[in-house]
């Protein structure tokens, strides 16, 4: 059982080749969870909806067979999304929902959690009850943990809360402009720097279990870079049209999670198979991307033949 914690969100979004005209499903977590059930891996999906999509949002998860733990709040979050013609996005704030306050105990047993908060709702607190729980690795994406609301937008920031618990986290992914605000590299001009500041961020405290760790950064075209303390892997993107780029480092994490369960010892395949699953969302926008377990082996495939391995 793979674990996505945060809250899910109905977006409107607009791209310079696509417009979704209404609201719909979303969410770094809900994304992930939508990859990993459509590869055929179990997943549950843990967070607070309004009483204006509770009805729609149990009609989605039955409908894509996600199991939930579905908590009130007043009303469910969102944004509204545009996307320029470089790929830069603004974010207008449509919805809030409540912080997350506690967690399902019987979770404790699954494999994988990702932690993927949309707006600051997983607080610290449960991140460290998380890191309690024996044998289930986690996984961050920090994105929501670097956000906040200046008039009625998004804006990101380097988060104090945030390096506080980078290190419980055996993998963080954050994308390049994230990476760059927690370490003041450029990640497009120098991957290799941003990734090695990025594992030196998670690594200040020890953890006596001495887990391994990994540090990734996406660079969307440019693909990802990805360090485990002894080798940098650089990871090449699946060269398509994106039509809309939303969603596509949740896949990622999603995609990523799925084949490091399968084969941990090699973070090359597993990160080719991470960016398959990503360009197969890019290509579409909502929760309905046609992902299939057989297409991202495909793609893996092609990938690993341009890494110089098949």
């Amino acid at each position: 059982m793979i674990i996505g914690i945060g809250n899910p969100v109905y977006d409107f979004i607009r791209t310079p080749l696509v417009t979704t005209h209404t609201r719909v499903l979303s969410g770094c977590s809900t994304n992930a969870c939508l990859a990993v059930r459509k590869l055929g891996e179990p997943a549950h999906l843990v967070g607070r909806v309004g009483p204006d999509y509770a009805d729609r949002f149990r009609a989605d998860m039955d409908r894509y067979g996600i199991q939930y733990t579905l908590y009130p709040t007043a009303e469910t979050g969102g944004f509204g999304l545009v996307y320029d013609e470089t790929g830069d996005r603004t974010l207008d704030v449509l919805g809030v929902a409540d912080p997350l306050e506690v967690l399902p105990a019987q979770l404790a047993g699954s494999r994988f959690v990702l932690v993927g908060p949309i707006l600051g709702e997983v607080p610290n607190h449960l991140i460290r009850e998380i890191a309690r729980w024996s044998g289930v690795g986690r996984i961050l994406d920090p994105q929501g943990m670097m956000r906040r609301i200046q008039d009625g937008r998004v804006e990101h920031h380097r988060s104090s809360e945030l390096l506080e618990v980078l290190p419980e986290f055996d993998v963080v992914k954050p994308n390049e402009h994230e990476a760059r605000i927690l370490t003041g590299i450029d990640a497009r001009e120098e991957p290799n720097a941003a990734v090695l500041a990025l594992y030196d961020l998670m690594t200040r405290q020890r953890r006596p279990d001495g887990q391994r760790r990994i540090a990734i950064v996406t660079l969307a075209d440019a693909g990802s870079v990805i360090y485990d303390g002894c080798y940098i892997h650089r990871i090449p993107a699946f060269s398509t049209i994106a039509r809309d780029p939303t969603g596509a480092g949740d896949t990622y994490a999603g995609g990523f999670i799925y084949q490091y369960l399968r084969t941990p010892d090699d973070l090359t395949q597993v990160g080719c198979f991470a960016s398959a699953v990503a360009s197969v969302m890019v290509e579409h926008t909502g929760p309905d991307f046609p992902l299939t377990l057989e297409e991202a082996q495909r793609r893996t495939a092609l990938l690993m033949a341009g890494c110089g391995r098949g």
